[in-house]
């Protein structure tokens, strides 16, 4: 018995002293990631075009901008685009997360930051110092994104106008912060797939855009969302189940169900109540072309 214990003792003594050098290692290690590129981005009209449609693909505007969810889809509040937020805490995210300000304002936003900080920080995942993003922003599918759309977003970024609007610093509780570390890699050269192959070039868009972030890798859906007290998104199935899904829809009908808001980005989102709220960025995807939303319709399996 007393070896018994004794062989007890020292294995927790073992476990504890592994615990803490495993959490100092987490506190101590850095990000792997690449140096930022030195380079900096020519604003073609073709880039700003081009990134301005990557900006919106991505639905960046879904957490750097101060919308009016008092409005289907939650438009941009006008001269609020790209400001930063401080997302609500009825979300249950662990801790506070505030999406940075993305104007070019040199104090609050990232005037201060070169171009290769900006395109590091999209598709791998760390700030001008560093330090790991928290991969709510989907640095993971950005890393996918191609060189030439990544300058031409960054072009576009660049193009905001700036807004000074201080945000607070995301704060992640323990051990989130410690564990995002992992998350960050660097994306090194990346081509954009040949827009005739419909399949790959669909799966790029999706990647961009993140539909598997919210529908979950096998587009079943199901996903829940807690946005406020009582208030609770769960995303569709859009697998090409027939009873379920999206198995009935022809090409024309996806391209219609998006097309449909254009409308409402034309001449301003209506109205709605809470048992309207959607987290699906109805009024960015509405924005992409007839040609791009039937390359994503072509992702269904067969």
């Amino acid at each position: 018995m007393r070896q018994t214990l004794r062989i007890l003792k020292y294995t927790g003594l073992a476990a504890g002293v592994l615990a803490g050098a495993g959490i100092t290692f987490l506190y101590a290690r850095r990000p792997e990631t690449a140096a930022a590129a030195t380079i900096r981005i020519e604003p073609t009209p073709e880039r700003l075009a081009r990134g301005k449609y990557i900006y919106t693909l991505a639905d960046c505007d879904g957490c750097h901008s101060e919308r009016d969810f008092s409005r289907f889809g939650g438009p941009v509040v006008a001269g609020r685009q790209g400001v930063g937020t401080i997302l609500p805490k009825d979300m249950g995210l662990p801790g506070i997360v505030a999406p940075p300000n993305l104007t070019p304002d040199r104090e609050t936003g990232i005037g201060e930051w070169t171009d290769g900080e900006k395109i590091r920080a999209i598709r791998e995942g760390v700030d001008r110092n560093g330090r790991a993003l928290f991969p709510m922003m989907p640095y993971e599918g950005y890393r996918q994104m191609s060189d030439e759309d990544v300058y031409s977003l960054v072009a576009y970024l660049n193009s905001l106008p700036p807004v000074k609007h201080a945000v607070p610093a995301t704060q992640l509780n323990f051990p989130v912060g410690l564990l995002i570390k992992a998350t960050p890699k660097p994306a090194g050269h990346v081509a954009r797939p040949d827009a005739s192959d419909r399949r790959a070039y669909g799966e790029y868009l999706a990647t961009i855009g993140g539909c598997k972030e919210c529908h979950t890798p096998s587009l079943a859906g199901g996903v829940k969302f807690q946005l406020a007290p009582g208030i609770v998104v769960v995303t569709a199935n859009i697998s090409p189940d027939e009873t379920t899904g999206t198995g009935r829809w022809r090409e024309q009908d996806f391209v219609e169900r998006f097309a449909q808001y254009r409308e409402y980005v034309a001449n301003g989102a209506p109205p709605a109540g809470p048992q309207s709220m959607t987290l699906m960025p109805w009024l960015s995807l509405a924005q992409l072309t007839d040609d791009d939303l039937r390359a994503i319709y072509a992702l269904a399996p067969e």
